[in-house]
């Protein structure tokens, strides 16, 4: 299969110091791929630079096989959608409001709402479980609830690739996983494409298919995520050992934490 993100030998400084390090990396359409590293290793810097908030670099960046700098804002927006990580701000929108907002690549300033514009946010709120929400005000959510309704602008933009910087950061454990599902539904059922920054090692392990791990800006492990879950791999992404033990239900390794005697 053809990749639709080609990333070679991509190198990324702000002032003098170099962020991104000769980062080479393809991914294919219907994917699910997590970034993860230690704090500082350029995980968001390299999802800003592929849907081009921070522009520049050396190397190259090619969506469908056309270089990142040959697209207008507007036209990436058609093919690359990004959720930032959550700041704590509620925005002054109905959920139908805001989603709307994410058809702004297809309209013009002075456009009307067409019918195609409202079946598309019918259709984002229905895949992510929020159509009973949308007359709803943002700031009526939880914080679970209001993430499912910026994945749902990023859906209605109509891009076959979302970008994810740290989507369940400061949730609680029943929203994480409530907003992993609603990815891992996305993913199977409309085939888009998730890129997802995280911190968290096991829901990488077990929500993505390939996991790459970045360390001071490099790439030190790019592959399949049931070969992330051993020490050879991780020591060398956090220099540290863990101890694992097998999943319940997947028999497959997670990390558990060490006993801290009292």
């Amino acid at each position: 299969m053809k990749a639709i993100i080609d990333i070679d030998n991509f190198s990324f400084s702000i002032g003098r110091k170099q962020i991104l390090r000769d980062v080479s990396l393809s991914v294919e359409a219907g994917e699910t791929l997590s970034i993860i590293g230690p704090n500082g290793a350029g995980k968001s810097t390299l999802l800003k630079c592929i849907v081009r908030i921070l522009a520049g670099g050396a190397g190259g960046i090619r969506i469908h096989g056309k270089p990142l700098e040959s697209y207008t804002q507007r036209e990436l927006a058609k093919l690359v959608s990004y959720v930032p990580q959550a700041d704590g701000r509620v925005l002054p929108f109905s959920v139908h409001e805001f989603a709307l907002m994410g058809r702004y690549p297809h309209l013009s300033p002075f456009s009307s709402i067409k019918e195609s514009d409202e079946q598309a946010v019918n259709d984002a709120l229905a895949l992510t479980g929020m159509q009973e929400f949308r007359d709803r005000h943002l700031g009526t959510l939880s914080g679970g609830e209001r993430q499912k309704v910026f994945i749902a602008a990023a859906l209605c933009q109509g891009a076959g690739i979302i970008l994810l910087d740290e989507p369940t950061t400061f949730l609680d454990p029943k929203h994480q996983d409530d907003v992993h599902r609603t990815l891992s539904r996305i993913n199977r059922e409309s085939g888009v494409t998730i890129i997802s920054v995280t911190h968290d090692v096991n829901i990488a392990a077990i929500f993505s298919r390939r996991v790459l791990a970045l360390k001071t800006g490099a790439v030190a492990y790019c592959g399949p995520s049931e070969s992330l879950m051993n020490n050879d791999v991780l020591q060398r992404v956090y220099g540290k050992q863990f101890i694992f033990a097998a999943h319940p239900v997947t028999g497959r390794p997670v990390i558990v934490p060490e006993e801290v005697k009292p």
